[in-house]
């Protein structure tokens, strides 16, 4: 008895105090490189990182609505910063939920520069989201293979 009113007390404190209690949740292969790159770093020059695999972490600024096969990322505490597209290969691969907008993640993929098709679709969507045009959408994107949202 005396636990469970310990336990009661530790969540009501974090609850108050603003921390989630909520646990990681895994989407796909979740992530296994220990260094992530950081986005600013990916965006200012991508085509170093063409065809590697990376690991980046920052805000869930966007989720696609329809599908779940998208979300972006932009740095931690700079949500009006260049973001990074975060894409799985075909819907239903992962899905990521809506309600990862505005929590941390971290997402493991290879980069790939957009060239058509699902991809420039899914760049589009970004853009309209953010009330940008077509011609600021994301050149670039993470062929997603996992991501964990915090």
């Amino acid at each position: 008895m005396k636990r469970t009113h310990q336990l009661a007390a530790m969540v009501l404190c974090a609850t108050l105090a603003g921390v989630s209690v909520i646990a990681a949740e895994k989407y796909g292969a979740g992530v296994s490189i220990e260094k992530a790159t950081p986005i600013t770093q990916l965006l200012s020059r991508p085509a170093e990182f063409a065809g590697k695999t990376v690991r980046v972490e920052g805000v869930v600024t966007e989720v696609c609505t329809m599908m779940g096969c998208w979300m972006a990322l932009a740095p931690d505490g700079q949500a009006n910063a260049s973001q990074v597209l975060i894409q799985v290969e075909h819907d239903g691969v992962i899905v990521f939920p809506v309600t990862a907008k505005g929590h941390k993640a971290s997402a493991e993929g290879v980069v790939e520069k957009i060239e058509g098709g699902e991809a420039r679709e899914a760049a589009a969507e970004l853009a309209h989201a953010q009330g940008t045009s077509a011609a600021q959408a994301p050149q670039w994107r993470i062929a997603a293979t996992g991501a964990v949202v915090y």
